[in-house]
């Protein structure tokens, strides 16, 4: 059910479907997502963790600290702090991601080793360690793997399993995956949107 052109149809750009075709194909398999619902709902929050599949690094290289702050207003906690973090993605990292999904603190450097990654933008050690465990691949050791295309999608395809996803795209619980994948919701409509047009482009 996953094609060039089912991709092509849910609104993802030629060159990203014929490069992501295949290895999505051989993922979702893996993991049951073979139904149009199942697979619209998948590909849906790719398209979006990954800016359709054109992202599979988190960038994290914001140049206001306003931005930082409103994303992360627990761990950085004023605008001077916000201020030393523009343009410095490896030292937001370390703080933003610090003791958190497995990761040490700030001087181990893990939210920067194990930051966001793949079409699900993967993050934290705990996730790693996980997803190396289930598939197989060294991604603790080689976590730069996450961000190959073939990589990127099994580990989605993992994380996906982990959250039931094929359960609630079964009943078209758009916005609970969302909540699952992303946590604060970002571009739920556009998620929910996305979800709801591929059930028939996968169809």
């Amino acid at each position: 059910m996953i094609s060039v052109g089912a991709l092509i149809a849910s609104g993802i750009h030629p060159t990203q479907a014929r490069l992501f075709a295949d290895p999505l194909s051989a993922a979702c398999a893996l993991y049951a997502i073979n139904t149009p619902p199942r697979i619209a709902g998948f590909i849906a929050q790719a398209r979006v963790e990954s800016a359709g599949f054109t992202q599979l690094e988190e960038l994290l290289n914001y140049t206001t600290a306003e931005r930082i702050r409103s994303i992360w207003p627990r761990e950085v906690t004023s605008l001077q702090q916000a201020a030393t973090l523009t343009c410095k993605p490896k030292e937001l990292a370390t703080v933003v991601y610090a003791n958190r999904n497995g990761n040490g603190d700030e001087a181990s450097g893990d939210g920067w080793t194990y930051r966001g990654r793949g079409i699900f933008q993967l993050t934290g050690r705990a996730n790693y360690a996980d997803a190396a465990a289930e598939i197989g691949r060294p991604y603790v050791d080689q976590p730069d793997l996450v961000a190959m295309p073939s990589d990127a999608c099994l580990t989605a395809a993992w994380y996906w399993s982990t959250i039931k996803g094929n359960l609630l795209a079964d009943a078209s619980q758009w916005d609970a995956i969302t909540k699952a994948i992303n946590g604060g919701m970002l571009q739920a409509d556009a998620r929910r949107q996305y979800s709801e047009q591929g059930v028939a482009a996968f169809a």
